[in-house]
Order: structure tokens, then C-alpha cells, then sequence
């Protein structure tokens, strides 16, 4: 098996230092890389766009890791870019260090352009004839969310087929209106480049259980694309929402400032009125807020940090009647 790193762009930066960024490519000794990208037989797993979420960190690590131990069974490319802003990563902050810059906002680029737009266009480059990109991501430091694919209505269609193996708790096709069309996601498949957008877990940590529930997804996909020749494990249906016009899933948000104590685990089903969590004043010591949930439904995201304001996001709830099995909805 070929197992190599290689660089992807490489930049020049003040005092004779260099801003690399780096892939792990896996594929067949006898194989042939441009065979493989004219059948359409290339996975591309990439994550690090945001500098303080990790949970991607460990997906590479572990994914490397299984195609190393069956290696006969691989019939493809996989190529694995763990850090597409690796200032971010050393320096644990969302965005391009010194610049001040989402890197998820300069898609697709411009060579001419400065040293990140640059940069965004030799990755967008990067990306062209692999039939399948997943841009990992987490949540925030303050959230955590369960494993889930975020998908835009203007290519739901050629996506929500694709995430259904993904192995994944929740696919969440939102409006148009809420696209951002300098993220990577909308860049590559506006392209025609099919790419699924992950987001689980919480910022800065690393949650091993949701990551190998991700990894076994990838190995999914890998065997539907022909890329992985090895029997896989089965995935289950996710939960679909088709939140189109915003209304399906209900928002928490905090009626004072406090400390908030989560009673409810992300995952869990809620009925209305149930307590979710509490708000406490620690130095008083009084009770400040019970968080009620305001109908019946899924909670797919809990806030994980306790300090909080009035009007911090403290969880999202799915709306019973707004919850689809894939398998149901194809009946």
C-alpha cells in the first residue's frame, strides 16, 4: 500500500518561515492515482478548518489507523488532510491566527488574491475529481452536538442519499437562505464536487465513541463508492428533518444570566413542559430558572459550558411531528 505525506500548498511567510499544509494519502501499491480520480474511485476527509474544533483529529488518526490493518481490502484513494488551517490548530483559535479571518468564509479563493485567498483556491484545486469530500467539524466550546450532517436544500437531492450511510444520529437539510457561499462546503458542490458537512461533538475536546461511530460511516461510504473491498458494519437510519422554513426545531435560550446545570442528555426525547436544565446563582444560592422544553420533541444539542447570559443558546429540540426515519419517508 502506498502511505504517503504529501504537501498541498505551501506558502511563504515572514522570517524565513513556511505555512505547509499537509495530506496522508492511502491507496494500492499497484494502483494508479489518475485511473482512480477517472473512475471516480477518491475519498477525500478533510477537517481543521476551524482551528478549535478537534473532533476530527481523532477520526484520521483512527480511520489510518483500520486501513492500515486490512490494507489488501483498499481499492481506491483516501486522502486525509487533518489540519486545513494548522496556525489555527497550534494556536487553538476558530480562525486564521494574526488575520483574523474564518477560513470557512474564503471559499473558493482567488490565486490572485492574497496569501489566504490563495491558499483557498490551491485547496478548492486540491479537491477536483474526488467523488466524495466530508468536511468534519465541531461545535463550539459551548455546545455539544450529536453526530450530524448538515445539508443545504439547493443539493439535497444528490446529498441526503449519500448521508443516509453515513452512519451518523441526524441529517438536518436546511433553507437556502441560511447558506453561506464562501464556506468550502457550498464552493465544492456548487462545483458538482459532492461533499457532506459533519458536525458533532463539543469545540477543543475530542469525543472517542462519536468518532468511531463516524469512522465505521466512512467505511461505509467507502464501500458504496468501491473504494473498501472489506465486509462493513451495518449503519442506522438517522433521524431527517426537512427544516426548510426554520420552524421544526425549537430553540432554549436562557431568561437570566447564571450557572447552568443540564438535566437532560443530548440525545435524550423531551415532552413538553419536561425540565431540560436549571439556572443557579452560586453565590446566593437561589434557584434562578427552570428551562422547560416548549413542546415535544428530540434534543439533538445541549450546552455543554455552564456560565451563561441572558439569551445564551442552551439547547435545540426536534419537533416530534418534524421527525422522519429515512426508511419511513421512502415508503
Amino acid at each position: 500500500m502506498i502511505d504517503a505525506i504529501e504537501s498541498v500548498v505551501k506558502t511563504e511567510l515572514p522570517v524565513d518561515e513556511n505555512l505547509t499544509i499537509q495530506k496522508h494519502r492511502l491507496m494500492p501499491e499497484t494502483g494508479n492515482s489518475a485511473e482512480y480520480e477517472k473512475e471516480k474511485k477518491r475519498i477525500a476527509i478533510v477537517t481543521g478548518i476551524h482551528g478549535d474544533e478537534l473532533e476530527g483529529q481523532y477520526v484520521c488518526y483512527e480511520l489510518t489507523r483500520r486501513i492500515r490493518q486490512h490494507a489488501d481490502q483498499l481499492a481506491g484513494i483516501v486522502d486525509i488532510y487533518p489540519a486545513m488551517n494548522p496556525f489555527g490548530i497550534d494556536n487553538i483559535t476558530r480562525g486564521i491566527p494574526a488575520f483574523d479571518l474564518d477560513m470557512n468564509r474564503l471559499f473558493p479563493g482567488n490565486h490572485n488574491g492574497d496569501m489566504n485567498e490563495y491558499i483557498a483556491a490551491e485547496i478548492i484545486n486540491e479537491m477536483e475529481g474526488a467523488a466524495l469530500v466530508l468536511d468534519i467539524h465541531a461545535s463550539n466550546i459551548f455546545l455539544t452536538e450529536v453526530p450530524q450532517i448538515r445539508i443545504n436544500e439547493l443539493h439535497k437531492q444528490a446529498l441526503v442519499p449519500i448521508a443516509e450511510k453515513s452512519n451518523v444520529d441526524f441529517i438536518w437539510v436546511h433553507g437556502a437562505n441560511t447558506v453561506l457561499e464562501a464556506t468550502f462546503a457550498y464552493s465544492l458542490n456548487s462545483r458538482g464536487i459532492h461533499t457532506l458537512v459533519v458536525e458533532m461533538g463539543v469545540g477543543m475536546r475530542i469525543t472517542k465513541e462519536y468518532g468511531d461511530q463516524l469512522v465505521d460511516g466512512i467505511f461505509s461510504l467507502m464501500s458504496e463508492l468501491g473504494i473498501w473491498k472489506k465486509m462493513v458494519l451495518p449503519t442506522h437510519q438517522p433521524i431527517l428533518c426537512h427544516d426548510i422554513s426554520g420552524q421544526d426545531v425549537y430553540y432554549l435560550n436562557a431568561g437570566v444570566s447564571g450557572i447552568f446545570m443540564k438535566l437532560k442528555a443530548h440525545g435524550s426525547m423531551v415532552e413538553k413542559g419536561e425540565t431540560i436544565g436549571i439556572i443557579v446563582n452560586p453565590l446566593t444560592g437561589d434557584l434562578l430558572s427552570e428551562v422547560k422544553a416548549p413542546g415535544n420533541g428530540w434534543l439533538f444539542t445541549i450546552r455543554e459550558y455552564p456560565v451563561v447570559d441572558e439569551g445564551s443558546l442552551l439547547g435545540r429540540i426536534l419537533r416530534t411531528e418534524a421527525i422522519i426515519r429515512l426508511g419511513e419517508e421512502k415508503k
